[in-house]
């Protein structure tokens, strides 16, 4: 269509791509719980999953390289005795994960060294807590770890209260009273924040450490839950909610002002709840929906939601994970990959890719991602201290080295426009001179194609030659030129007489590596007036005569084919009146005839041709 303008996006053709059933996680107990949680979660090492167990609350720990039917007794995490609500992976330690439970309680754990599900012992063991965190007085519904500061988990609770631990100590230094439950909560980059969304349709940003809500606005004014979550180091809120009508809805915040940026937009009229994440790698928002299958991606581009495509599956998910970015698969332009859960008894990976030939690193589509290591101990966070985490080079996992370690604000250098060395823009003395055109001598008629090209081919010399004397009319000889020099002039078939340019003792020196030693005549012969006319009158006269030699020549060709051409169409017309001829008679066609017609037949297509 005329006029139609593409938003220019290198995510524009991230495509989801869904994973075979035997490369899955399958014979899985999936909770069945109803609590408004993802149900399951990923780092680059593990899956937690909540499980359906009796007899108190566990959840499995699945290695992400065990894929395909899983043991029908497997070792899960026992200790709660009320079922396991939501959990949450430590950013800073693979190995270390939190989980929320019915029983009012958060328990640590620690997945042992060389972990599997499958064992050769009789019976299964089970894993115990390392730390137990009590101090809730009712369900603890969320549990989430700082992205910044070590060993810092937030925890929110049906007894109105988030509690901020330190797990290291098992002490709850901070904590927020919040006015109702608490239905979703998320950290800042630098973890200095925290946005709330609960049951009153509320939407609050708390200054942790001061233990008060800064913000608060009214949120989706839904009677369904609404979730929110922090776009990384982007000072914006992402929500998703209802309207009065149960409409999904998705808004874009910033703290301290009272209305979304660009109102509240409406997405569709399912009944499931959005859950968001946030990549902030790519800048892009994943929204999946409790009860449907699909998984909607947007980029945040100029204070908006793009949207880019939706990944589609007849399979409605329950629950749904984000894989960390340092996570993905960097070898095949993986930018992202998620973990859903289907029918309560598998889990499907989704590897969200850019397609793209190039067998080298993508460096736009994988800038530098959050690392391992925290930005500051939890002593340093309580004392008041903000800080980043540093960022690692995810080209160095692409090599197959250890990660590079990189700045917090680290921001990748873009290279800028005349930063090539000099040599490299200017082409060798050799590449610049054109080769002597051979004489002209009497041989069989070119085609008109080649004829064609001859005579642009003179032109552009002339042409070249012309401009040339302009420019060196405007620059002094004695300054140094840094842009490419011109071509030589039209080359010359007798050698010529001129002593301007044959005089070495009046030849200056190249200024530049820029300047090429060739255009040397002009520069001299503005010094020596005499000397101005010679070089181009000759040339002029030598390429005049070249067209000319060569305008003769075409029309000799052209009237050639023309008398070809109308021997030709003689040809066919009588090929074509004896073939008319023979099919108008009447009567039954002998052998000869019929081999005769299709003799014409075939010279008249050959004449054709």
């Amino acid at each position: 269509m005329a006029g139609r303008f593409v938003r220019a996006s290198k995510y524009r053709h991230v495509f989801g791509k869904s994973t075979r059933k035997e490369f899955c996680y399958d014979n899985l107990h999936i909770s069945r719980n109803a609590w408004d949680t993802n149900l399951i979660k990923a780092n680059p090492e593990y899956l937690a999953v909540n499980w359906e167990s009796s007899g108190g609350g566990a959840f499995a720990v699945i290695p992400l390289n065990e894929r395909g039917k899983l043991p029908d007794q497997i070792p899960l995490f026992r200790g709660h005795t009320a079922a396991v609500l939501d959990t949450d992976w430590n950013p800073f330690n693979d190995r270390i994960i939190a989980s929320a439970s019915d029983d009012a309680k958060v328990f640590i754990w620690q997945v042992p060294q060389g972990f599997s599900l499958y064992s050769d012992a009789e019976e299964v063991p089970h894993v115990s807590p390392v730390a137990k965190l009590t101090g809730h007085s009712r369900k603890v519904g969320h549990v989430l770890f700082n992205p910044a500061a070590e060993n810092i988990l937030a925890s929110a609770s049906g007894d109105l209260a988030i509690k901020l631990w330190d797990i290291s100590t098992g002490q709850a230094h901070i904590t927020l009273k919040h006015p109702d439950i608490v239905q979703s909560l998320s950290w800042s980059a630098n973890g200095s924040m925290l946005v709330t969304t609960s049951r009153d349709k509320k939407l609050r940003v708390w200054d942790v450490r001061q233990q008060t809500p800064v913000h608060e606005h009214p949120g989706h004014e839904g009677a369904k839950n609404s979730r929110a979550v922090w776009m990384g180091e982007h000072n914006r809120i992402a929500t998703t909610g209802f309207t009065r009508t149960s409409e999904r809805q998705i808004g874009l915040w910033e703290p301290g002002r009272k209305d979304p940026i660009g109102g509240l937009t409406s997405l569709d009229s399912i009944s499931g709840v959005c859950m968001p994440f946030w990549d902030d790698g790519s800048n892009c928002l994943y929204l999946a929906g409790k009860g449907d299958g699909n998984i909607r991606y947007f980029e945040y581009e100029n204070d908006k939601f793009e949207f880019l495509s939706e990944y589609k599956s007849g399979d409605p998910q329950r629950g749904i994970a984000f894989l960390p970015r340092r996570g993905v698969n960097v070898h095949e332009n993986e930018v992202m990959r998620a973990f859903k859960t289907v029918s309560d008894s598998y889990i499907e990976p989704i590897s969200f890719t850019v397609p793209r030939r190039a067998e080298t690193f993508q460096s736009d589509i994988f800038p530098p991602a959050v690392g391992s290591k925290p930005g500051v101990s939890a002593k340093e966070w309580f004392d008041g201290k903000t800080a980043l985490p540093p960022k690692i080079d995810l080209e160095s996992i692409y090599d197959g080295n250890a990660p590079v370690e990189l700045p917090a604000d680290f921001k990748p250098s873009t290279p800028a426009i005349g930063s090539v060395p000099a040599p490299a823009l200017a082409p060798a003395p050799a590449a610049r001179k054109a080769p002597e055109p051979a004489p002209i001598a009497p041989r069989s008629p070119p085609v008109v194609a080649d004829q064609k090209a001859s005579m642009s081919a003179v032109a552009n010399k002339f042409q070249d030659e012309d401009e040339s004397d302009d420019d060196d009319a405007e620059t002094s000889s004695f300054e140094e030129v840094t842009r490419p020099a011109p071509r030589a002039a039209a080359p010359i078939r007798s050698k010529p007489t001129s002593p301007v340019v044959t005089a070495p003792a009046t030849q200056p020196k190249p200024s530049s590596p820029l300047k090429s030693p060739q255009p040397i005549a002009p520069a001299v012969s503005r010094v020596t007036p005499p000397a101005i006319s010679t070089p181009p009158s000759t040339s002029v006269e030598e390429s005049l005569a070249q067209i000319k030699t060569l305008l003769e020549q075409q029309v000799k060709i052209i009237g050639v084919q023309s008398e070809k051409i109308n021997a030709q169409s003689e040809i066919i017309k009588q090929l074509t009146t004896e073939v008319e001829t023979l099919k108008k008679k009447v009567g039954p066609i002998s052998q000869d005839q019929s081999e005769r017609i299709r003799q014409l037949e075939l010279d008249l297509e050959s004449a054709r041709s």
